[in-house]
Formats: C-alpha cells, sequence, structure tokens
C-alpha cells in the first residue's frame, strides 16, 4: 500500500466517527416515526442496478454515475437515487397491489464529484414516494408530512419553497418559441439561482423590449400567495393559468394542514432532476449552505417502466438534517466497571445484570486503562472492584 494513500479516502467519501453518527440515528429515527404515523411502510433496493435500467432513468448526469461490471459483462451503477429503483419495484413486484402506494425508504445514495466540487459522493436520504395518487390532495400531503417530519426532527426554523416545473417551462416556450438553446441557457440560469446572470443574458437577447420585461419579470414572482395575482400578467397561455390554480389549491390544502407558515413560492424553481412534471419544492435551513431537502411530482418516471402512475415524494439529505439542528452531544449514559484479577468474574456477573435493566456497560481492566480519571470523567457512573467492597461514583 501506498504510504500517500495510507490514511486517504476516495474522492467525496467520508467517515462518519461516533457523535456523527448517533446524531445521525437520532434524525432518521424521529423522520422515520413521523413518517410511519402517516401510513407509509419502508423497504429498501439493493445498492447497485443496471445502467441499462435504473441509470439511464435516473436524473443524475451520467458522468456523476458510479459504474462497474459484473462478472457477466453487464454495467452496473451504485444508486444515484432512491426513486427510479423504487419506481423500479412499484412496477414489477408491487404493480397489483392496493393502489395509492405510500413508500418511504433511508440509505444511501452515490454521485460521483469533480475534484473542485467539494461535495459528498456518499450521503444518506430519508423520503417518501406516494404513487397512483395524481391530485393536489397528493401533492400537500408529501409536503406538509416533509414539515412534520422536519419539526419532529428538532428544526424549528426552515422553510420550503414551492414552484412549479409547468408554469416556467411553458412560459418560455410562449415568449422564446422553440429557441431552445436560449431557453436551456436562461435555465441553467435559474437552476443555480444566478439571477445577475440571467438579467445580464437577457439583456443581451435579440427579442423585442415587452419580451425582455416579461423575463425579468419572472425573477419577481416569489414570496407568498400574493405572487398569484401578480403572476396574472405573465400567465399567457392555458398551460401557466392551470399551472398557477394549482399552486392556488395547494395552498388552501396547506393551509388545512396548518403548515402554511414554513411554505413560500417561487414561480422559476428549477430542479436538476429533469423528471419533474408539475409541483417542485425545495427546502432550506438558516445556517446550512445547501439544499436541505427536494421533492415534487414526477408523472413522467413510472411510464419509463411500463406502469402508467403517477407519483410524488420528497428526499431529505439527513448529514445535512444533522448539521442543521447543530446539537450538542448526549450525556453519556455508559456505566464504567473497572476489574482487576481478582475481580473479574464478579464483573462480569454485575456487568451482565447492569445490561439486563437496560445500561450500556464498559467492563475493562484496570492494567489497560492508561489513565483511570479520564475513563472515570468520560462516563456517567463508574464501579470499581478493584477496589475492596466496590465503589461506585456518579
Amino acid at each position: 500500500m501506498a504510504k500517500r494513500l495510507m490514511f486517504e479516502k476516495p474522492l467525496g467519501m467520508r467517515d462518519t466517527l461516533p457523535f456523527f453518527y448517533n446524531q445521525k440515528q437520532k434524525a432518521g429515527k424521529r423522520l422515520s416515526d413521523s413518517i410511519l404515523s402517516y401510513g407509509y411502510s419502508f423497504m429498501d433496493t439493493p445498492l447497485m442496478e443496471y445502467h441499462e435500467t435504473v441509470g439511464k432513468v435516473s436524473a443524475t448526469l451520467d458522468q456523476q454515475l458510479f459504474k462497474l461490471l459484473d462478472q457477466q459483462g453487464h454495467t452496473l451503477v451504485l444508486r444515484p437515487d432512491m426513486t427510479a429503483p423504487i419506481a423500479r419495484v412499484a412496477a414489477s413486484q408491487l404493480k397489483s397491489s392496493e393502489f395509492p402506494l405510500r413508500l418511504a425508504y433511508g440509505g444511501p445514495v452515490f454521485r460521483a464529484q469533480q475534484a473542485e466540487g467539494g461535495k459528498p459522493a456518499q450521503f444518506e436520504q430519508v423520503g417518501t414516494e406516494l404513487i397512483g395518487d395524481h391530485s393536489s390532495y397528493g401533492d400537500a400531503e408529501v409536503i406538509a408530512l416533509l414539515v412534520e417530519s422536519l419539526k419532529s426532527a428538532g428544526l424549528d426554523e426552515f422553510v420550503i419553497t414551492i414552484g412549479h416545473i409547468g408554469f416556467v417551462k411553458a412560459f418560455f416556450r410562449d415568449v422564446l418559441g422553440e429557441d431552445t438553446e436560449t431557453t436551456e441557457r436562461l435555465l441553467q440560469y435559474l437552476y443555480r439561482k444566478n439571477y445577475v446572470g440571467y438579467r445580464e443574458a437577457v439583456k443581451v437577447l435579440t427579442v423585442g423590449e415587452d419580451k425582455k420585461s416579461a423575463l425579468l419579470q419572472l425573477l419577481t414572482l416569489r414570496g407568498g400567495e400574493e405572487i398569484f395575482e401578480s403572476s396574472r400578467s405573465l400567465a399567457r397561455n392555458q398551460t401557466c393559468m392551470q399551472a398557477v390554480n394549482e399552486l392556488k389549491q395547494l395552498f388552501r390544502l396547506l393551509k388545512d394542514y396548518e403548515v402554511e407558515g414554513f411554505v413560500q413560492f417561487d414561480l422559476n424553481l428549477i430542479s436538476h432532476m429533469d423528471y419533474y412534471t408539475g409541483i417542485l419544492f425545495e427546502g432550506y435551513a438558516p445556517n446550512l449552505g445547501a439544499l436541505l431537502c427536494n421533492g415534487g411530482r414526477y408523472d413522467a418516471l413510472l411510464p419509463s417502466f411500463q406502469l402508467n402512475a403517477s407519483a410524488t415524494g420528497f428526499a431529505i439529505h439527513l448529514e445535512r438534517l444533522v448539521e442543521a439542528l447543530n446539537e450538542q452531544a448526549d450525556e453519556d449514559k455508559r456505566i464504567g466497571i473497572i476489574v482487576d484479577n481478582d475481580s473479574y468474574a464478579k464483573g462480569i456477573k454485575k456487568a451482565k445484570e447492569r445490561r439486563e435493566e437496560g445500561h450500556s456497560v464498559l467492563l475493562q481492566h484496570r492494567d489497560q486503562i492508561p489513565d483511570v480519571e479520564a475513563f472515570r470523567s468520560q462516563l456517567s457512573e463508574t464501579i470499581d472492584l478493584t477496589v475492596e467492597g466496590g465503589a461506585g461514583d456518579e
């Protein structure tokens, strides 16, 4: 082994040390409890999928897929998301089940990163998929569950920004027609939230001033329910108007769930997930410089697996949620029992008794403790059987 690589990890991978691991487990449990309370069932899929199926329909760019070959020469990928694998399962093993399906998951996904990207190549997602419900009621349930899940995990401050991919696409088609190159360039600016670049790009377009004005006005459609009224001047075709009506209906339902205080709207919201077909949303938390969660409606994905069904769902980036929570380490509630040669058997018996009571117990021979006081300081209680009678301390 080259010494240079002895302590290195593959690009984008990281170790999860005990404190962060415990915080992830705790946050994941709280999320899972909320999701289960809405009647969802958890499932899992393989870490590896065929490139020809899940790999190609995934919204992840091909250059971000981890690829490998099996012994039969098939190209495999480490799953880049959970939505496409669950769509595969829903269209095969669960196709005879009663719809709508309410499925949930928690597990790692893998996306290769560039050297300068600084993003994780492996991270854990917890999320849901509501399959077979094409209504606004389904969209509202998923967003309300997302809000309740984040709250139950202990997050007090966050915002879910909601948009509609149908509005954006129909708007650009109305303004720019078949100029797909310009449309794609402007969409990329919106996706990166580079609004300065977007404005500069619009200024140099060879289109009429009325169209430039409309393209710039799109950036103003961010905020509360007041944007429904202000969007009317830009909703110049039936598809745009339908999208706005869907958002209005969704907001009414979110009020019924009493989660409207956590949402806002952004009618120029774009996602890198190109299979979204309607409502889409992103979640952010203060002091977290990255996306916390995202989701939306993806009615075009399941037909790729020969299942004519609509779907919606969300995914929470678990590591980022832990960072946003910024919780302190829990008090160490472990009990330590210090033994020597003479008290070893007695220590085993006492440790068993305390474990049966539900405690976490460290049984440690005194000869292997470099610093007894340091050993005591990390525990809630110690029992020293090397002292006559055995001494305990809190």
